[in-house]
């Protein structure tokens, strides 16, 4: 038997963050990131809440948020005395808020709720609707997920308005994300009929509206959509989980710092072959994951009777997107120098066969097969 549900209710549209209108008598702790702050674009949140609410604002968060920076924000909302978290940003600020919120109610004596609104100001990480947050230990240069229900949030509010300025290095790594998030949540060992109908949309969704919002970030049809399709994603892969693309790219990223987004669609190929066993020939057997992203392949008009030559067309249209999205195609591309590849892809194939998202792979992969995806990953 399984078990669907939706916990979070999601508001949707440009009039969304009138919702906010509603909110009387909280004492609000609102994390958000420097640059919302600096730019005046918190300004568009803040003007919604009445006055007859108490906000406090903590703006200290960093992309990858480390564990220092959710603890002084547990010590300031403990202080202030929070009835209500709203997160503003991309996925750092909503994950440290998300960590905030489970330590500081497993630390109370009597560990009220805090409800949580998560209003995303990118569209990719599906953070808003899930109960993941990634949380880093700089000094190891290790991240850790928490992975619990207790840390998803009330609301998702979703305002295209929000990401109307959203540069376009920013909006192509945020959207390939959420083609991560397709692709994988639809070949997880975890899929059902219901993760499967949400990743099919989304996946026809970023092909359709992610490259118009490159072009034209003033297409607010088009980031509405992206928007959407980062939260359908996201609603997709809380289900089922993740896989070893992102298992490499949370251990990768630690070391690289590359943006999130760009790491795994850097390894996204790779990963697909590896998952179909392409190198096993486009005549042989098609396993569960070909046959799946052969059913991928068919929503966006690649239409091949063969499984895994559909596959192969499925890698070169992402590849060739990748290529027209302005995105690097390795790690040596993107600035990645070979020695320090040498000295830390050890680290982080093992990092990543740890990683919760691996768990979830259709091929349980190992050592040696990491680091062959590391390898053609990196030049």
């Amino acid at each position: 038997m399984e078990k669907i549900q939706f916990k979070t209710q999601i508001w949707s549209g440009k009039d969304a963050l009138d919702g906010l209108d509603k909110l009387k008598n909280q004492r609000i702790f609102l994390v958000t990131d420097p640059f919302m702050v600096k730019s005046g674009s918190l300004d568009q949140i803040t003007v919604h809440l009445d006055k007859q609410n108490e906000i406090q604002v903590f703006s200290d968060i960093q992309p990858d948020p480390p564990i220092t920076k959710v603890v002084s924000g547990i010590k300031a909302l403990q202080e202030f005395k929070a009835t209500l978290l709203i997160a503003v940003g991309g996925g750092s600020a909503i994950d440290a808020t998300k960590a905030m919120k489970f330590f500081a109610q497993q630390m109370s004596d009597d560990h009220t709720a805090l409800d949580l609104i998560a209003i995303p100001t990118t569209s990719g990480t599906g953070s808003e609707v899930t109960n993941f947050a990634v949380i880093t230990n700089a000094e190891k240069g290790v991240k850790y997920p928490l992975v619990t229900d207790a840390i998803l949030p009330k609301v998702a509010l979703l305002d295209a308005n929000l990401v109307a300025s959203a540069p376009q290095n920013i909006t192509v790594d945020t959207g390939m994300d959420v083609l991560t998030h397709c692709l994988e949540s639809y070949v997880s060992i975890n899929a059902n009929d219901f993760s499967d109908a949400l990743a099919e949309k989304a996946f026809q969704m970023v092909f359709t509206y992610l490259e118009r919002c490159s072009k034209d970030g003033s297409d607010m049809e088009a980031r509405q959509k992206m928007h959407d399709a980062s939260c359908i994603a996201g609603m997709a892969f809380n289900m089922v989980n993740l896989g070893l693309n992102h298992g490499i790219a949370h251990a990768a990223g630690a070391q690289y710092h590359i943006p999130h987004g760009r790491l795994n669609t850097i390894l996204m190929p790779n990963i697909i072959a590896y998952n179909a066993e392409m190198d096993s020939g486009i005549m042989a057997k098609p396993n569960r994951a070909a046959t799946k992203y052969a059913n991928l392949a068919r929503l966006i008009g690649i239409h091949v009777a063969n499984p895994k030559i559909a596959v192969r067309s499925l890698m070169n249209t992402i590849i060739q997107l990748r290529r027209r999205l302005k995105m690097p195609a390795t790690f040596k591309e993107y600035g990645i120098e070979s020695d320090f590849f040498e000295k830390t892809k050890e680290e982080i194939a093992a990092a990543a066969l740890k990683d919760g998202t691996t768990a979830a792979n259709p091929r349980k992969p190992t050592r040696e097969d990491v680091l062959k995806i590391m390898e053609t990953s990196f030049s």
